[in-house]
């Protein structure tokens, strides 16, 4: 049994902890309310674009001539799985649950002969994959001086991604993300990027089929895909945000009232052995008394 101080050390040091799960709670608290308001500003705009990326790519017919990034390359034997993780942990299964998403799709991919190829956003979620695929990663970015990603970093991403589809490293490209629900969900999604699929017509009743385009649909597409490119690596990288941010939240809260919960415990035990440690005393007292 432990003794009372080993005991009381223990409490303070689990009250010690609950005070930084606690504070670390309210901060997470705090920088998801701006991190889901960043999030929720831009689906709209995204939303926008593939409309109107629907409404123009309907009016082209794909060929050799058309942009590389909407005809592809022909081929569909490379896959790149790009995957967004964070730099920090205490977010609860907000990493891991993504990097099982891309792992997942990797070993579908594999099932049907496909090569499979990782370029990795933030540094969480590396050594797994790397101890999957230790020959498998094409690329990282590195997010550890980003206090938060943003428009600049979505830049660069595309702009890597692009140099890496133009020198012919893979045919396909995958983006794996948290979609944030709300603080308690976090849905792991797979969207492709490379090349941009093309909505549906339907969806993208933005433009009458009785508009001419100036200069032609191909130039506008040649100009409009890169943007849409950065804008769904921008939105990706802010519904992260909001993901870490929630599970952050979530996972400090379980933490704090486990916390909680153990100081409870080890409280009792502790007057327990007090009380024992008291009644010994007694009885040693009261036994040396009638021995006199």
């Amino acid at each position: 049994m432990a003794s009372l101080k080993e005991l009381k050390g223990r409490i303070n040091s689990v009250k010690s902890t609950q005070k930084i799960t606690k504070a670390k709670q309210m901060v997470a608290a705090a920088k998801l309310r701006k991190a889901q308001a960043s999030a929720e500003a831009a689906r709209p705009y995204a939303s926008r674009l593939a409309a109107v990326m629907g409404s123009i790519a309907s009016k082209v017919t794909v060929s050799e001539s058309s942009p590389k990034l909407l005809a592809g390359t022909g081929k569909d034997q490379v896959h790149l799985l790009v995957v967004a993780n964070s730099d920090k942990g205490l977010c609860g299964a907000f990493n891991s649950n993504i990097v099982k998403a891309a792992l997942v799709a990797a070993r579908e991919l594999e099932g049907q002969g496909k090569t499979v190829l990782f370029y990795l956003i933030g540094r969480k979620g590396r050594a797994v994959i790397r101890r999957a695929y230790p020959k498998g990663i094409l690329a990282s970015f590195d997010t550890t001086a980003v206090r938060e990603p943003g428009y600049a970093e979505a830049e660069q991403v595309a702009a890597e991604l692009l140099a890496l589809y133009d020198q012919g490293k893979f045919d396909i490209a995958h983006l794996f993300f948290a979609r944030f629900q709300n603080a308690l969900t976090q849905v792991p999604t797979k969207q492709q990027i490379v090349p941009v699929p093309t909505p549906k017509v339907e969806t993208a009743n933005v433009v009458s089929s009785a508009v001419d385009y100036e200069p032609d649909e191909e130039e506008i597409l040649a100009a409009l895909l890169p943007r849409y490119l950065r804008t769904q690596l921008f939105g990706a990288l802010l519904e992260n945000q909001a993901s870490e941010q929630g599970a952050s939240m979530t996972a400090m809260d379980n933490a704090t009232r486990n916390a909680g919960d153990l100081i409870n415990k080890l409280t009792i035990q502790y007057n327990r052995s007090r009380q024992a440690a008291i009644t010994t005393e007694l009885i040693e007292i009261i036994a040396g008394a009638e021995a006199l």
